[in-house]
């Protein structure tokens, strides 16, 4: 379903751009940005959608504003028939949307796990979103689609697209302590992707207490980032590993985690007015006995 032959420039629905700054000539190419974020080109296809407000099947296509589940849905889906789409696609897929002419722009990359319905003319596949691939670039790296024709290609063809321009990141602005819930993919952008600076500045800034909400079951687990240990060097631990360390927190599937936090502390408070505080909210919360601490 999703992609077919770009659209006609005169036809794409593609807000307006500035024209893009570009780098030196073959100083730089998707190959060396797939090579950085360790994706194998053997196993990696580029995809360029098409803006189409009805698909030639008969669904739904996307537009400059399509939000990010349509966009998923939209890729998700693909033809049968072996013209449309390739039999045995690739684990990685790094996905591309359209811009004037035959430029395009980074959307993300995503896995494929596998086909998981086949119905009629459609298959449909079980993608997940790699924040770890690229997603410092999405939104950011323009390159030039140089196969026309197709919409598809593999990595060791795309390899030699070159890139045009990286946009420097629009810095998210930090929403408040009071305001700040993020999923654990979020929470990966926070402690590494540029746009989210301000983010880290504050957290680096305080301790306090926080909450882990396990969104499969509702449990949750309070925990606290005391002493030399801030909450960003307490958050950063949990997006590189998902548990920080904790027993209970490693039998949970961390994609499912939501990170929070309910108070912040001046890094001066005294350790046994941080327990004391920690206590509180796992005794309010229940923690201990219907939640993930165990003591």
């Amino acid at each position: 379903m999703a992609g077919s032959t770009p659209t006609d420039p005169s036809t794409l629905e593609a807000k307006q751009v500035p024209e893009p700054a570009l780098l030196t000539p073959s100083t730089f190419t998707l190959g060396d940005a797939l090579a950085k974020a360790g994706l194998p080109l053997a196993d990696t296809m580029v995809i360029r959608h098409a803006y189409l407000k009805i698909h030639k099947d008969g669904f739904p296509g996307i537009n400059a504003d399509s939000t990010f589940d349509q966009i998923m849905t939209f890729t998700s889906t693909q033809s049968r028939d072996p013209k449309g789409f390739k039999k045995e696609p690739a684990r990685y897929w790094v996905v591309f949307l359209p811009e004037l002419g035959t430029t395009a722009r980074l959307w993300a990359v995503v896995e494929n796990l596998g086909e998981i319905a086949n119905d009629g003319p459609l298959r449909e596949f079980d993608l997940r979103v790699r924040p770890d691939a690229l997603s410092d670039l999405a939104g950011r790296l323009v390159i030039r689609w140089a196969s026309p024709r197709a919409w598809w290609v593999n990595g060791t063809t795309a390899q030699n697209y070159p890139v045009l321009e990286v946009v420097e990141a629009e810095p998210e602005p930090f929403p408040g302590f009071d305001n700040l819930v993020v999923d654990f993919d979020r929470l990966q952008a926070v402690v590494s992707d540029p746009r989210y600076a301000a983010w880290r500045t504050a957290l680096s800034s305080v301790i306090g207490i926080y909450l882990i909400t396990d969104l499969s079951d509702g449990r949750q687990y309070v925990g606290k980032a005391d002493g030399n240990d801030t909450l960003l060097q307490r958050w950063t631990a949990y997006a590189t590993n998902g548990h920080g360390g904790n027993v209970v927190l490693k039998k949970c599937e961390r994609s499912n985690f939501r990170f929070s936090v309910l108070r912040v502390l001046d890094p001066s408070t005294a350790t046994a007015d941080v327990n004391s505080v920690e206590s509180h909210y796992k005794t309010a919360l229940d923690t201990r006995a219907h939640g993930l601490n165990k003591n």
